[in-house]
């Protein structure tokens, strides 16, 4: 749990823009399924304010707060952890901060060891105590703070007390060690002194970074993890709920013999949840082992995204991956285990264009798949449905399974671990879209996902663009509202996107690559030459990038209180050959005669697709002029200043793995790839 992580001086700036309180109420809710008491918010208001307002005043206002940091394993969470650069030894500094808003303390006579605290019934810990098992956990066996050369102590922050008030904390047989400082308003100096000596004025975003990324808040992008391991190795740190995943399929693979026996395992879990890095494992962990083990996918952009970039030749490649349209004919012997990401991409049955009809799959392709294996994985999210003929669900996969007289083990992924592993951006952008239950909110920075809304769509592009140029990985998408015209004989691309006088062409259509190294359909989002081009969620899908600008269309406009879908009309502009939009709206031809419930989701999914496509920022526009008014009331203006996250801001930590330059000719040999600084960054999907 994590409920904000911000620079100081930021919190104090959250705090004047009354929005700290509610902001870490609803991710207190988030977490705990429960409202969070007003004892604990006037805790909130009081404490984080003093100790935020005494970093500022040791000129530390740039140190790290990690407010209700509680990682996986640990008994409890920690009021804040403070992290920074320390000034002699250029180390991360960690100081983990236990405040209480306690005036008086006492002996206490029924229980020695503790103290009787005014307003509670029961006697209290020292507070020294109560950090230390925490203290302990975080450099511990299991500790994400586990080999790490740190400055690390704890302190206790009594700020309403006097000594002499709270001098029984202060006797013999209290506890000792570097955590058990305590610090009240009359040595509130000595905390002054104490914050300058274990943290520089500047470089607290690097160490940061550094400590997001050993609480797996932040995680390392999965193919840039596929990348650093070559494709080899066992790349990723599967948590909590993935290791039991992973464990339960693993079993079942090496425990069911050689015969007619199968099992179904069902993943199901939002973007970023885990599902792939689940997946992937299995992929490396029985190919090593020898396994007879393939890897199943709905996206060509995956695909091309592994072949190019971790290094696969062709024959290796199709050893270990395959499309779900692969297995009309089965295997023999049956696979060991196929692993089928994003399921929810099933269709009715398996076609190819590079097949005749007659060779075309006879049985559900949810069949094929279950022929295929004898332990067969699907990992599938219902929010990303967006074409009609997508048909796959946990229903569907169930059904298929127990007419075999098999009975599948489901499962659920909560955790996030996209989108800079803010699952408060998640859930905002599930209520904005009307996707859950709760009634949008206006977004409040959290530290981890940044959001804004551009004037126009000449800024957005500036933005993204200006992004792009600084070493980030950016990309511009749309809603499906124009038509998307094929390359012209000369391949060159038509400026279909049009929103007045700002006219760009969407990614090239198909396998063929276009003029001035126009990138591919599978190929748009990892190669730089396809930063000026406009995606749309076909192209989109299975992506990510550090900033993502994303333009809503007329197919989904704010109407009172309410979305409306609406679809587009088309006309033919006969002097240069193609499409443009009479009447706007949906220019999806796969969804515009589809009925209005299934019409108004796909178009709902493929923004929920689109806007969760950042891993740092999502710049919004809408064509809408209301629509654009409300997206306005619900993100509230941007501080450059303090929350914007521009690449050239962020720390060296923060830019991740590079993708390098994809060869144009010749053979490759795997090897490990080297990092360039011109290098898009890895923009395959963090860990889903």
């Amino acid at each position: 749990m994590l409920l904000l992580q911000l620079p100081a001086v930021d919190l104090l700036r959250l705090d004047q823009r009354r929005l700290l309180l509610s902001h870490l109420a609803a991710r207190w809710l988030s977490f705990k399924k429960t409202e969070v008491s007003d004892g604990e918010k006037a805790a909130w208001k009081e404490s984080l304010i003093q100790l935020a307002t005494d970093l500022v005043s040791a000129g530390r206002g740039d140190v790290r707060m990690l407010v209700e940091c509680e990682p996986e394993g640990a008994d409890a969470p920690v009021d804040v952890v403070l992290v920074g650069r320390h000034p002699e030894t250029d180390r991360e500094s960690v100081l983990l901060v236990e405040l209480k808003r306690w005036s008086s303390v006492s002996h206490s006579i029924k229980r020695p060891e503790r103290v009787d605290v005014p307003g509670y019934a029961s006697p209290k810990p020292h507070p020294s105590d109560q950090l230390q098992a925490t203290y302990d956990y975080f450099t511990g066996d299991e500790g994400p703070l586990k080999g790490m050369q740190i400055e690390y102590a704890g302190l206790s922050y009594l700020h309403n007390a006097r000594d002499s008030d709270v001098a029984p904390l202060f006797s013999a047989r209290t506890s000792t060690g570097p955590h058990a400082l305590t610090i009240t308003a009359d040595s509130r100096a000595n905390l002054l002194d104490e914050l300058r000596e274990r943290f520089a004025e500047n470089g607290s975003a690097s160490a940061a970074e550094m400590v997001l990324q050993r609480l797996a808040i932040r995680t390392t992008p999965l193919l840039a993890a596929m990348m650093s391991s070559r494709g080899e190795d066992t790349v990723f740190t599967l948590r909590g709920e993935q290791r039991r995943v992973f464990r339960d399929i693993h079993l079942a693979v090496k425990r069911l013999p050689e015969n007619e026996e199968r099992a179904v395992f069902i993943v199901e879990g939002g973007a970023g949840s885990g599902k792939s890095a689940i997946g992937l494992e299995l992929l490396q962990r029985f190919s090593a082992a020898g396994g007879n083990v393939k890897y199943a996918s709905g996206s060509r952009a995956f695909d091309a995204a592994m072949k190019k970039h971790v290094g696969y030749e062709d024959g290796e490649f199709q050893d270990r991956f395959a499309f779900f349209s692969s297995f009309i004919t089965p295997p023999q012997p049956p696979l060991d285990l196929l692993i089928c990401d994003e399921a929810h991409r099933l269709r009715a049955r398996s076609t190819s264009r590079y097949l005749p009809e007659e060779q075309w799959g006879k049985q559900p392709q949810v069949d094929d798949l279950l022929d295929a294996a004898r332990v067969t994985v699907f990992l599938l999210d219902g929010s990303q449905v967006v074409r009609p003929n997508e048909v796959g669900t946990a229903d569907l996969i169930r059904k298929a399974a127990e007419n075999r007289h098999i009975t599948p083990r489901t499962y659920e992924l909560h955790k996030q671990f996209r989108c800079g592993g803010s699952d408060r951006y998640r859930d905002w952008v599930h209520d904005l879209l009307g996707i859950s239950d709760r009634e949008p909110d206006s977004w409040i920075p959290d530290g981890l996902m940044h959001v804004e809304v551009a004037d126009s769509p000449e800024e957005l592009e500036r933005i993204i663009l200006e992004e792009n140029e600084a070493g980030a990985s950016a990309r511009m998408v749309a809603g499906f509202c124009w038509p998307w015209t094929p390359l012209r004989k000369d391949k060159t691309l038509e400026s279909d996107v049009r929103i007045g006088d700002w006219h760009r062409p969407w990614n090239v259509k198909g396998d063929r690559p276009g003029a001035n190294d126009a990138p591919p359909a599978k190929l748009w989002g990892v190669r730089r030459e396809g930063v000026g081009q406009i995606g749309c969620v076909y192209s989109a899908q299975g992506l990510e990038w550090d900033w993502c600008g994303v333009i809503i269309g007329d197919d989904m406009v704010w109407r009172e209180d309410h979305w409306e879908y609406r679809r587009a009309a088309l006309t033919r502009d006969k002097e240069r050959g193609v499409w443009r939009v009479r009447r706007p709206g949906s220019a999806d031809e796969s969804i515009r005669s589809r009925n209005n419930k299934r019409f108004d989701e796909c178009v709902r999914n493929a923004y929920h697709v689109l806007m969760t496509r950042a891993s740092r920022a999502t710049v919004l526009y809408s064509t809408d002029a209301e629509t654009q008014a409300y997206l306005k009331r619900m993100v509230g203006p941007v501080e450059d200043d303090g929350l914007r996250p521009t690449w050239h801001s962020l720390p060296p930590e923060a830019h991740g793995v590079r993708l390098p330059p994809v060869p144009k000719r010749g053979r490759r040999r795997r090897k490990r790839l080297k990092a360039g600084p011109q290098d898009l960054q890895l923009s395959f999907e963090s860990l889903s």
